[in-house]
């Protein structure tokens, strides 16, 4: 079996144990590019045994029980941000990064979005992230 056929299984697995996943005949379905990575991060850190499926599922759950409570309106479009912030939950919690380091690289990819003209890719820079250790190194008089 090819290192493709594992993650296709992963996927597979992804669809039926949450059936709420925006998808077609042929599968899951991402509106923006950011989703399909974050779905994919997402299968990566399960089969690297980061947390188990029902784990995943309970915390997707959980987050999106908690959006709606602050009154989202559950039209289908903000599925893939609960995604990303169950994600990054659940990474904070097991120790893979902290709620800091998080928040430092959310602000970093909107200062690098904010300069970026539409259409063209996001760079993040060192600058972005207010890296000091990056920045000119000139000597100082």
């Amino acid at each position: 079996m090819s290192s493709n056929d594992g993650a296709a299984d992963t996927a597979r697995d992804a669809l039926d144990a949450l059936p709420s996943i925006p998808r077609d005949e042929d599968g899951p379905v991402f509106r923006e590019p950011w989703e399909a990575q974050a779905f994919a991060m997402t299968l990566r850190l399960y089969q690297q045994g980061l947390f188990t499926w029902p784990e995943w599922a309970a915390t997707l759950t959980a987050e999106i029980e908690r959006a709606q409570r602050e009154g989202d309106p559950d039209r289908g479009d903000t599925y893939y941000h609960h995604w990303l912030c169950a994600l990054e939950r659940l990474v904070a919690e097991k120790g893979v990064t902290d709620a800091a380091t998080l928040d430092r690289y959310r602000t970093a990819w909107r200062r690098a979005a904010m300069r970026t003209p539409h259409g063209q890719p996001i760079a993040l820079e060192a600058a972005d992230l207010g890296d000091a250790s990056n920045r000119d190194s000139a000597p100082r008089g």
